[in-house]
């Protein structure tokens, strides 16, 4: 920097010692808790931790849990789905997909999803009417080998695990890697050592390829995907590809628009909203344009949480339940317009 003459500055010598104490602090937290019941604002979990938890959701709501297994990661990790109903078997019903972890290092993704979760089931009577009509889909962890990994080695890592036609950069950025409109080199990289790397092929990777069956096996009744990430304060409509809007672009605005303003009149919280290519940047290959070109969900959306920790994407514990408890106003709201506009 100083040989091109520009101006810069040290924020932290060494971040290791961080990552090292956030990593200490979250296991002195998972002592505390009793096991598979976990408390969500209390502690950052593994993918086996959150397996367990699913698992153990079918003995405490037997009817009104699902546990289903779609496939197995790279590394051969079960990627689990949840489903939760009201119970009345009712069959067929309109559903909401939501996803996790797409990205391993956002960490604050999966604690989203269970915080979701723990609303429908733990709380349900304040959030019965979510469920009268709708069924809701929760994958909280997509990126299991990566996310893992995160905790064991790299705390920052983005991507798969799977090796690369480069022996020196592992892994796939999964959420360029789907078969919408895949390989645009606007919004994704061919070099497999870039964060934003697509793959040889779209689908090429486990991960990506589970997560595509979840959503075909919901064609048709999709009403709702919803792939959460951080950070931002953003909420991302397709399309991510080109500058073009949908036809039905104005519809998924409103139901943008309501978490938004929900949120804002929480906490003041201020989230930015439209078309991936203009609010962020250019995307290809991504789960949000595959939902919505592919599945024909009808409302697709990739919400990116708010930031926190030094990095963004390495919050404290302390600030999980900040994080959370904000989101789940916005997906709340989201999630009654979506059911108020699209009635079973």
């Amino acid at each position: 920097m100083r040989n091109y003459h520009l101006e810069y500055k040290v924020l932290i010598e060494d971040l290791a010692p961080l990552v090292h104490a956030q990593r200490a602090e979250n296991l002195r937290k998972k002592l505390l808790i009793q096991w598979p019941h976990i408390d969500v604002l209390s502690a950052f979990y593994t993918h086996s931790e959150i397996n367990d938890y699913l698992d153990s959701l079918l003995e405490r709501f037997p009817k009104r849990v699902q546990v289903k297994q779609f496939g197995w990661s790279y590394e051969r990790r079960p990627l689990k789905v949840l489903t939760i109903t009201n119970g009345d078997g009712r069959r067929n019903k309109p559903v909401i997909l939501i996803d996790g972890t797409v990205h391993a290092r956002e960490w604050i993704s999966p604690s989203m999803a269970l915080y979701i979760i723990q609303q429908l089931l733990d709380n349900y009577g304040d959030n019965q009417e979510l469920l009268q009509d709708y069924d809701w889909v929760i994958m909280p962890v997509v990126n299991a080998d990566g996310y893992e990994y995160t905790h064991t080695d790299s705390r920052y890592w983005r991507k798969s695990r799977r090796p690369t036609s480069n022996p020196e950069c592992i892994g796939t950025d999964i959420n360029r890697n789907f078969g919408y409109e895949w390989g645009h080199d606007e919004g994704s990289s061919s070099d497999p050592c870039e964060n934003i790397y697509r793959g040889e092929r779209p689908f090429d990777q486990s991960e990506s390829q589970v997560l595509r069956d979840v959503m075909l096996h919901y064609k048709g009744r999709l009403n709702f995907y919803l792939s959460l990430h951080s950070y931002g304060n953003y909420f991302l409509l397709p399309w991510g590809y080109t500058s073009d809007f949908p036809d039905t672009y104005q519809d998924m605005m409103s139901v943008a628009d309501a978490g938004a303003k929900a949120i804002i009149y929480s906490t003041n919280g201020i989230y930015s909203y439209g078309s991936t290519y203009y609010v962020l940047y250019p995307t290809s290959g991504d789960t949000t344009d595959f939902a919505f070109g592919v599945v024909n969900a009808t409302v697709a959306m990739t919400m990116e949480l708010p930031a926190a920790g030094f990095q963004g994407f390495d919050p404290w514990i302390s600030q999980i339940e900040r994080l959370v408890t904000e989101s789940w106003v916005g997906v709340r709201a989201m999630a009654a317009e979506v059911i108020r506009r699209y009635p079973s």
